[in-house]
């Protein structure tokens, strides 16, 4: 139990330590690397709470697809930071008014969540406790069973913003020869090739 303890404070310190050098960080591959970091912690930390599913998802979705993402677009891009930070102070301001205005209603939201002494009770009504069964078996169980329309709707809405991403983010490159499969498809023999005949002692 102890060392439970221990390893639950320490995950947690670095978890806290690596977000703010999330938003601290003057490097945006060092701001990257340390979120990184910061899910490793988060992961370990659910592991400790025995939601050994939530954390293969918080290293496979984030770690090896999100914030390897973003370390390959800051690294491979030529992103000028030094004028985007330009107009910071201009929009100083607004932005703290709306962050304070964010924390009041974060404040009165947790402090007015109370947790009702039926609330297990119904959990297990609506998704029973398989007895034996490990923590992926049971979500997989929900998911594909009980909820699997609305797993299925969710992952055509994520679809639908991977294309529309991928549309508003795409641009015509001049100079750029691409390959028109129906021009491939129509060509004939005499725009491909021509037959030439050469007379003896000439070149071609």
């Amino acid at each position: 139990m102890i060392i439970a303890t221990l390893a639950f404070y320490l995950f947690a310190a670095l978890t806290v330590a690596s977000a703010f050098m999330v938003i601290s960080a003057k490097n945006p591959v060092h701001a990257v690397l340390f979120l990184i970091l910061a899910f490793f912690n988060s992961a370990a930390l659910f592991v400790l709470l025995g939601a050994e599913f939530l954390a293969m998802i918080l290293i496979v979705v984030y770690v090896g697809a999100v914030a390897v993402l973003f370390l390959f677009v800051v690294m491979m891009l030529d992103i000028n930071f030094a004028e985007l930070r330009q107009g910071f102070l201009q929009y100083l301001p607004i932005g703290g008014l709306i962050g304070i205005i964010l924390l009041i209603e974060l404040i009165l939201v947790v402090s007015g969540w109370v947790l009702t002494p039926d609330a297990l009770q119904l959990a297990a009504q609506n998704a029973p406790i398989i007895p034996g069964a490990t923590n992926t078996e049971q979500l997989g169980q929900v998911i594909y069973t009980q909820y699997a329309y609305l797993f299925q709707i969710s992952g055509m809405i994520l679809l639908v913003a991977m294309i529309g991403a991928i549309v508003l983010t795409h641009r015509q490159r001049p100079g750029v020869k691409k390959q028109v499969i129906a021009d491939q498809v129509y060509r004939r023999p005499e725009d491909a090739m021509a037959i030439r005949k050469v007379e003896p002692g000439q070149g071609v």
